[in-house]
């Protein structure tokens, strides 16, 4: 059920697809919809160009036959259609499920809008039942992870931070970063959180998304329903 009503939320955002348009492309299960809905608009004749945000969506939409840039060479994107892993009240987000937190921000970042497609059950009161990633250098790890605990506490925030590991070893982004996966609950304010962790040097980036999406299409048992920021 939960597969259907991603397609339904990614089928419902290519109604916002113009030609001409430069696209952020996102990374997930629910983009990966998205992806293959954008692919049959273009077989039909629909010109866009796609900036992935993850070698996994390079390899997708390159398949499926969209054309892709990068950032360098299209540096300001129309729109960005992108999953969530949590929404909360102002569509302040966490990403960073599928570890392509990073590129996702840069891309968003660049991007006039951000729509954000997902399935009801994303939508949260408050952030921080799915844990936050946390991009690191692999460099310092330990004192790395120290900082960020100690900040954490200072916020009234504690929660195991794992390590995040894919077939055995260490995962690593397309970046060649680490992630910690932070377990800290409900997150109450989270751009002291957001502040707090661009702070420690040894943090590349983090997974709350804060004023970047200008809208959600989310998906339920009733149909497709837009939440604007």
């Amino acid at each position: 059920m939960s597969d259907d009503l991603k397609k339904k939320a990614a089928q419902a955002a290519l109604a916002h697809v113009r030609g001409g348009m430069k696209l952020g492309l996102g990374t997930g299960s629910t983009a990966a919809h998205f992806i293959e809905g954008l692919a049959e608009k273009v077989r039909a004749g629909l010109d866009v160009i796609g900036v992935p945000t993850s070698e996994q969506t390079a390899r997708q939409a390159t398949h499926a036959g969209i054309e892709l840039s990068s950032l360098d060479e299209t540096p300001r994107l129309d729109l960005t259609v992108d999953g969530a892993d949590e929404i909360g009240p102002g569509l302040v987000l966490i990403k960073g499920g599928g570890g392509a937190l990073l590129r996702e921000k840069i891309v968003a970042y660049a991007s006039e809008q951000m729509l954000v497609i997902a399935d009801e059950a994303k939508v949260v009161h408050s952030l921080g039942a799915f844990p936050l990633p946390i991009e690191v250098v692999s460099f310092g790890l330990a004192a790395t992870r120290i900082a960020i605990e100690t900040a954490a506490d200072r916020l009234g925030l504690a929660g195991e931070l794992t390590l995040r590991q894919h077939a055995g070893q260490t995962y690593q982004t397309d970046s060649g970063n680490f992630i910690l996966d932070a377990s800290f609950g409900p997150i109450s304010d989270p751009q002291a959180l957001a502040s707090t962790l661009a702070a420690i040097p040894g943090v590349v980036e983090h997974g709350l998304f804060i004023g970047l999406a200008s809208s959600a299409l989310i998906a339920g048992a009733g149909g497709v329903r837009k939440i604007k920021a």
